[in-house]
């Protein structure tokens, strides 16, 4: 099994401060920012960034839909990082300033990617299709903190 991973970024006109707090919010701003490939949310404990447990169906394709139970830890400030109980993937979310009133928000999602010929496929296609989801969601995160 070869690793797989998928990075997106996009800098934000908005201080790094407000982009990461609209990022730990689970409890209201989050679900806000996901695209239609994300389904059933559910915060079942916490709702800001550190010590929260969230539940959700993503779905990258037609045929592939992970049920997604993750855990989120803060370990250094300006990052988010939700590991799924049900899985391998860990997505990771840094915020870091990029000039004045501006930021630089990036995700990456990393997981063990299966094997064989269907293992090629997933480490060619899937970063590209998680990348555009994300890109979204970033967008999303964007529109929500520009105001």
């Amino acid at each position: 099994m070869a690793q797989v991973e998928a990075t997106t970024e996009r800098i934000i006109a908005a201080d790094a401060e407000a982009v990461f707090d609209a990022l730990a919010d689970y409890q209201d701003t989050r679900a806000k920012l996901l695209p239609q490939h994300f389904s059933e949310y559910e915060v079942r404990e916490g709702g800001d960034g550190e010590g929260t447990l969230v539940h959700w169906k993503l779905q990258a394709t037609s045929k592939r839909v992970r049920d997604c139970l993750l855990e989120v830890t803060e370990p250094t400030d300006g990052q988010l990082v939700e590991k799924d109980r049900n899985s391998s993937m860990v997505t990771t979310w840094t915020v870091t300033p990029a000039g004045e009133g501006r930021s630089r928000a990036v995700v990456s999602t990393v997981w063990n990617g299966a094997g064989g010929i269907g293992g090629f496929f997933e480490r060619t296609f899937a970063p590209k299709g998680l990348g555009r989801i994300y890109d979204t969601v970033l967008a999303n995160l964007a529109a929500e903190t520009e105001k």
